[in-house]
């Protein structure tokens, strides 16, 4: 693939679909009706797979389409799935939420390989018939068993809740959540292209999103257990220059998968925690719903942002930089300068939230109570 393509295919591997109709479900799920959308979320993703599987020819344009569907479909489901942990769970909602964010975690691993293997076995289409029985399996369970514990309650301030933005901890959080995802991704995505840019086999690329994401199921559950230990959520960001050269080994870009995987598996695991303890239970949805489509604003320009600085520089170094500690400039000679980092830590102990400004921060030590 050409470097000038990079960006424009960023666009299709977003996450921006996923998040984006949290605003909508998370206040259907405050008022009851969660179940519904659910189960047609549901049905839309095994019929992709039952459209693609049974189309005599597929051509660019569908594959795109049913690609952005699925991530449509997945973000009808995702909201309300992780929002009733929040009914269910008190002391134990770190470990439950590191548990629910596994499930992902565990299908990025098992569908990339599965594929991989099976396609040059049975073919493409079949290949996608066994991913939509693995998904029929996966989400039948899920539609009989996900349930509300709390009756429902229809709390004043509408679908967007502007009064909500009067706690400052919210505000804060949501603008952070944008700010994260303009890089989070940015390795998951390009991570198999830099490999093969660097001369890695096309086919041990292609296992180091697998490798990332099993990495980032063991960082998702450690952080939850490690979070009712402590009792209270951090979300705790720091500079990491995930930098890939042409240079780089196949040991060290799958180092660079396993701490990009086990780093951002633990954020990704108690993302959701904050809102949740922001306010009370009955407009959890929305709260969270809010957030969730508010950082989607960062995964929408995020990756493509990190493919557009690749068709730039022609390498992978820049977008890594970029991803990684902050937007930067080049002098003449051709040099990177990092700007001043000023990173947020935001931290919570039931519903109470204190905000330190950490400045260009070069170790990481225990953050003491302000």
């Amino acid at each position: 693939m050409a470097p000038t393509e990079f960006a424009p295919r960023a666009w299709i591997g977003s996450y921006t679909l996923i998040f984006l109709p949290g605003l909508v479900t998370g206040r259907l799920f405050d008022l009851g009706h969660f179940k519904i959308p659910y189960f047609i979320a549901s049905c839309g993703l095994i019929g992709l797979f039952t459209g693609v599987s049974a189309s005599c020819s597929i051509n660019h344009l569908q594959l795109v389409s049913q690609a952005l569907l699925a991530q449509l479909f997945s973000g009808i489901a995702f909201s309300p799935a992780v929002t009733v942990v929040s009914h269910w769970f008190s002391k134990k909602k770190g470990l439950a939420l590191g548990i629910t964010a596994t499930g992902s975690s565990l299908g990025g691993t098992l569908f990339p390989i599965v594929g991989q293997n099976l396609i040059p076995l049975v073919g493409f289409k079949w290949t996608v018939r066994v991913f939509g029985f693995m998904t029929l399996a996966a989400l039948g369970i899920a539609n009989f068993v996900i349930d509300r514990r709390l009756p429902p309650m229809n709390v004043q301030g509408g679908l967007f809740n502007l009064s909500a933005f009067r706690n400052l901890a919210y505000t804060i959080y949501c603008v952070s959540g944008i700010l994260c995802f303009l890089g989070l991704y940015t390795a998951l995505t390009y991570l198999p292209a830099s490999a093969t840019t660097a001369g890695v086999s096309s086919n041990f690329a292609f296992y180091l999103v697998a490798i990332a994401n099993a990495a980032s199921g063991f960082g998702r559950l450690s952080a939850g257990w490690l979070a009712d230990r402590i009792g209270k959520y951090y979300a705790l960001l720091r500079n990491l220059d995930l930098t890939i050269e042409h240079r780089s080994s196949q040991w060290v870009l799958i180092a660079i998968s396993v701490i990009y995987g086990f780093a951002s598996g633990t954020y990704v695991s108690l993302l959701l925690a904050p809102p949740m303890a922001m306010g009370d239970v009955g407009d959890v949805g929305r709260r969270v719903g809010m957030f969730l489509t508010i950082a989607a604003l960062g995964t929408l320009v995020g990756t493509p942002i990190s493919g557009a600085i690749n068709a730039r520089t022609g390498d992978f170094k820049d977008s890594g930089l970029y991803a990684g500690t902050g937007v930067g400039t080049k002098d003449d000679s051709g040099d990177l300068h990092m700007p001043p980092t000023y990173t947020l830590v935001a931290r919570s102990d039931t519903s109470t939230f204190n905000f330190n400004l950490l400045v260009d921060i070069g170790e990481l030590g225990v953050l003491e109570d302000t």
